[in-house]
C-alpha cells in the first residue's frame, strides 16, 4: 500500500498523505488535487474507491467503421476520454464487414437510453445513401453529432478536416522537391472526403503545375482504403509514370510503398509516398511516413463539445466545423532530380 501511495503522490505532484485523505474521503484537500490524484489513479491503472466513483451522467454511443485503420481507435479514444472527463459513459460500437449495420447499431443504442451518438466516417458521408435516417433519429428526440462527411440534407454539427487544403499540403510539398507527375490513390468517389481530396488535388496541379482538370483526370486512381487498396492503386498510378503518390489514409500509403518496392523501386529515392492522417506508430515504418496529420485530438474534442450542447438543449445552429491538418515532412518523400537522372542513365544504356 505505501508503495502504491508513494507512486500515485509521484504522478500527481503531491505528498503521500494527501493522496492518503483523498483516498478516504476526508475533506482539506483542493477540488484541483483531489482531481489530480484521482487523475494518478486512472493513468496508473488503479481502480478508485467505489465512494470516489464517478457516477455516469448516462451513456454516449460512438459508431464507428471497423478498427483496423488505427486511426479510427485514435479518434475513439480522444472521444471516450472526452466524454469521460464530463461524467459521461461511452459506448463503442464498432461496423465489421458482415456484421451490424450504422442503423442496426444506432436502434440498440437508442433501445439502452443513450444520451446522444456521435457518428464517425458513416453513412452521412456516402453521397448515395439516405439521409432521412438522420431526420427520423432527431424525430425520436437523440441528439448526434456527425464527424468525417457531410450533407446539407442532415441538421446537425459535422466535424470535418479540411480535405482540399490537405491535398494543396501534399502536392505543394512534392512539387518544391521538382516531382511534376504526381498521382492521387483515394477510396470510392461516392464519398464526401473523396470528392473534396479530389477539388483539393485538382486545384493544386492547377496551380502549381499548370494542369487542367482533364489534364490531373488521369493521375487519379480510385480503390479501397486498404493495404491492398493503396497497393493497387499506386501500381497503376506507378504504371503511367507517376514520381510521388499522394494517399487517402496511411493504410493505403503503406500499400504503395509495397507496390514500389514490388516493382524494384527504392521509396523515396525513386518513388515518394505521402499518407493521410498520421496515424499511432506511423512514424516509425520504414521509411517513416511523410503524410497530413489529421487534427483528431481537437476534432474528438469538438464532437464531445457540440453533442453535449446539444444534449444540454443549447444547440449551435447546424453548421460544419472545419480543422486544418498540417504536413509532418519524414523519410517517404525525396527530391524527383534523382528519379529523373536515373531515368536519362537508363535512356543512355538502351
Amino acid at each position: 500500500m505505501t508503495a502504491r501511495l508513494a507512486d500515485i503522490a509521484a504522478q500527481a505532484g503531491v505528498s503521500e498523505a494527501t493522496v492518503s485523505r483523498v483516498l478516504n474521503g476526508r475533506p482539506g484537500v483542493a477540488t484541483a488535487t483531489r482531481e489530480s490524484v484521482l487523475a494518478a489513479l486512472d493513468v496508473l491503472g488503479y481502480e478508485r474507491p467505489v465512494r470516489l466513483r464517478q457516477r455516469s451522467a448516462g451513456l454516449v454511443g460512438l459508431i464507428t467503421p471497423e478498427l483496423e485503420n488505427p486511426i479510427f481507435p485514435a479518434l475513439a479514444q480522444v472521444i471516450g476520454q472526452a466524454l469521460t472527463r464530463q461524467g459521461y459513459t461511452p459506448v463503442l460500437a464498432t461496423q465489421t464487414p458482415g456484421g451490424s449495420t450504422e442503423d442496426e447499431l444506432t436502434e440498440m443504442l437508442v433501445d439502452r437510453g443513450v444520451a446522444g451518438i456521435i457518428f464517425v466516417s458513416g453513412l452521412h458521408a456516402d453521397t448515395s445513401a439516405d439521409m432521412q435516417r438522420y431526420d427520423q433519429l432527431r424525430g425520436q428526440g437523440v441528439p448526434f453529432v456527425l464527424v468525417d462527411g457531410f450533407s446539407p440534407k442532415v441538421r446537425a454539427p459535422f466535424i470535418s478536416p479540411d480535405d482540399r487544403a490537405a491535398m494543396g499540403l501534399a502536392v505543394t510539398h512534392l512539387v518544391s522537391l521538382g516531382h511534376t507527375r504526381i498521382g492521387l490513390a483515394l477510396g470510392p468517389k461516392r464519398f464526401v472526403p473523396v470528392l473534396r481530396k479530389i477539388e483539393g488535388f485538382q486545384q493544386a496541379m492547377r496551380d502549381r503545375l499548370g494542369l487542367s482538370p482533364a489534364e490531373s483526370e488521369e493521375l487519379i486512381q480510385h480503390s479501397l482504403y486498404t493495404l491492398e487498396g493503396g497497393q493497387a492503386a499506386a501500381t497503376a498510378l506507378i504504371e503511367r509514370g507517376c514520381t510521388a503518390v499522394v494517399c487517402a489514409s496511411d493504410m493505403m500509403a503503406l500499400g504503395a510503398i509495397r507496390a514500389a518496392r514490388q516493382r524494384g523501386l527504392a521509396v523515396p529515392q525513386d518513388v515518394s509516398v505521402v499518407g493521410f492522417d498520421d496515424s499511432p506508430l506511423i512514424a516509425f515504418t520504414d521509411p517513416p511516413l511523410t503524410t497530413i496529420r489529421k487534427p483528431v485530438q481537437s476534432m474528438g474534442q469538438a464532437a464531445v463539445r457540440a453533442l453535449l450542447e446539444e444534449i444540454g438543449g443549447t444547440p449551435a445552429p447546424p453548421s460544419e466545423f472545419v480543422f486544418l491538418p498540417e504536413l509532418v515532412v519524414r523519410g517517404s518523400t525525396a527530391s524527383a532530380h534523382g528519379v529523373e537522372a536515373r531515368g536519362r542513365a537508363a535512356g543512355g544504356a538502351a
